[in-house]
């Protein structure tokens, strides 16, 4: 059985994320419940957008000493919405997006949920697609599935990210190790937050080529 100290650790986390919930203006929810346990944090309850779900989630990974979370906080809606409203929005979205090649993308939508398809050059633009789709009442869930080609030697890869990884000021390279091959990165090492796991990510999927990031690193407080 967990100590009391740890009891009273993963009550002060509990406080933490609830406090950094009530701030963020983007979450309007109240019912919203928050649990920890040994740096895991665990969303449930419900909110009206899939946006405001990212965006709890997104608030949560801020706050220090979280280490993981599981987000099963569920999507209803104010009112429903046909599928073929959904894809149209999502279909528009995308379209009106400079940054989105929407013509490569393809969008099916079955009961709220948005399904997205196709190849791309970059890691941007397919986060830019799933945020197109994201904010698009209705919306319950995403599931990218757009794949990004690798067109870069896997050497050049690894080189670039490190050197990236280096530049940035918020990261101590020197905890993270690179290896890529075929366009797939492994990041290994540790970080101080999640934020930072984030940041180290971020900074794998700029580089030209990179088609999947494997993301082993650890937060440790």
């Amino acid at each position: 059985m967990p100590t009391n100290t740890q009891k009273e650790r993963d009550e002060e986390l509990r406080s933490d994320v609830l406090r950094q919930l009530e701030w963020d203006p983007q979450i309007t929810s109240k019912n919203i419940v928050v649990s920890a346990s040994d740096h895991v944090v665990t969303l449930n309850g419900f909110v009206p957008t899939y946006a405001e779900r990212y965006a709890a989630e997104k608030a949560v990974k801020t706050v220090y000493g979280v280490e993981a979370i599981a987000n099963d906080i569920e999507v209803k809606p104010l009112s429903s919405r046909l599928d073929s409203d959904i894809a149209h929005d999502v279909v528009h979205a995308m379209k009106i997006n400079v940054v989105v090649p929407d013509e490569k993308i393809k969008a099916v939508v079955s009961g709220g949920f948005v399904t997205l398809s196709g190849t791309l050059d970059w890691d941007f633009q397919r986060k830019s697609a799933e945020s197109c789709a994201r904010n698009v009442a209705g919306v319950k869930g995403i599931i990218n599935n757009i794949q990004v080609k690798p067109h870069v030697s896997s050497k050049l890869v690894s080189s670039r990210i490190e050197e990236a990884l280096r530049r940035n000021a918020e990261l101590d390279a020197r905890r993270i190790t690179v290896a890529a091959t075929d366009g797939k990165v492994y990041l290994n090492g540790s970080v101080r937050s999640w934020v930072e796991r984030e940041e180290a990510e971020r900074a794998a999927w700029a580089a030209p080529g990179v088609a999947e990031v494997v993301d082993r690193i650890a937060v440790i407080p």
